[in-house]
């Protein structure tokens, strides 16, 4: 019987699994080695001044004001509150009464205020009168109005008949004799075409011009100065004490009153 002979002794192979488990994964729970556990969370990044990272440059961002529409809106505001001041100065002017107005007026003589009788009368009486104020502004007058529907006269006229225009609300421009004609003419255009209104020159006026509605006076050396305008705006018609009565149909000579005057006789006190 033969024997055979034992060979080399086997040596089991073994494989280095590098604790792993049978999947090549490590075991759970075993603690992690090697570079990913090197790995920095962004907090603790920060916390160490972000090291390695590019400052972020702030961007700007344009702030200023739209001063367009601003100044538009401002405008407009300006606008609508000057219309509404407008508005609320023209209801309180309107509101005003005519005898308000003229007292604005600067060097208008009030002769109303001073009650005096001479002035204050309106009675009809033939014949030449005497009156307190040089030209009148009240009084006693002749039954014949003078024609006051824009009359421009060339010669001086009667007082009697003037006074009377003055009762029905007519405004009297007056200028002292020798004026330059180009002046005349000025005042001529403030009358000629509008009712209740005449003018004529008039002897010893001691300013270039005087304007007259019944018991009020406004005199001046200037035949531009805005008073003029201002004071016929303020006091044609309603300064009437016979209002209504027609300008028209009255005396339309020049000179001293007549016993027989070229118009009719017109009611009133």
């Amino acid at each position: 019987m033969s024997m055979s002979t034992p060979g080399p002794e086997r040596v089991p192979s073994t494989v280095k699994a590098g604790k792993t488990t049978g999947q090549g994964k490590p075991p759970s729970g075993a603690k992690k080695t090697g570079p990913a556990a090197k790995k920095t969370t962004p907090a603790k990044k920060a916390a160490a001044g972000g090291k390695g990272r590019k400052p972020i440059t702030p961007v700007k961002v344009g702030g200023g004001r739209p001063w367009g529409p601003i100044i538009v809106i401002g405008v407009v505001a300006l606008v609508a509150l000057g219309i509404i001041g407008f508005g609320v100065f023209s209801v309180v002017q309107g509101s005003r009464s005519w005898e308000d107005k003229v007292a604005d007026i600067k060097g208008v003589v009030n002769y109303r205020a001073q009650k005096n009788p001479q002035i204050d009368a309106r009675d009809h009486k033939d014949g030449t009168l005497s009156y307190v104020t040089s030209p009148p502004v009240g009084g006693a007058h002749n039954a014949t109005p003078q024609n006051c529907t824009g009359d421009v006269y060339d010669a001086p006229i009667a007082n009697e008949h003037a006074v009377h225009s003055l009762e029905h609300g007519a405004v009297w421009i007056t200028y002292k004799q020798g004026l330059p004609a180009d002046q005349v003419a000025t005042l001529a255009k403030k009358v000629q075409g509008k009712d209740y209104e005449f003018m004529s020159p008039y002897a010893g006026l001691d300013k270039n011009v005087s304007v007259q509605v019944w018991g009020y006076q406004l005199k001046t050396d200037d035949v531009n100065d805005p008073r003029i305008d201002e004071f016929i705006k303020d006091t044609r018609i309603v300064a009437a004490l016979e209002p209504g009565i027609s300008c028209s149909g009255g005396n339309t000579t020049t000179g001293p009153v007549t016993a027989a005057a070229n118009g009719t006789s017109m009611g009133g006190s």
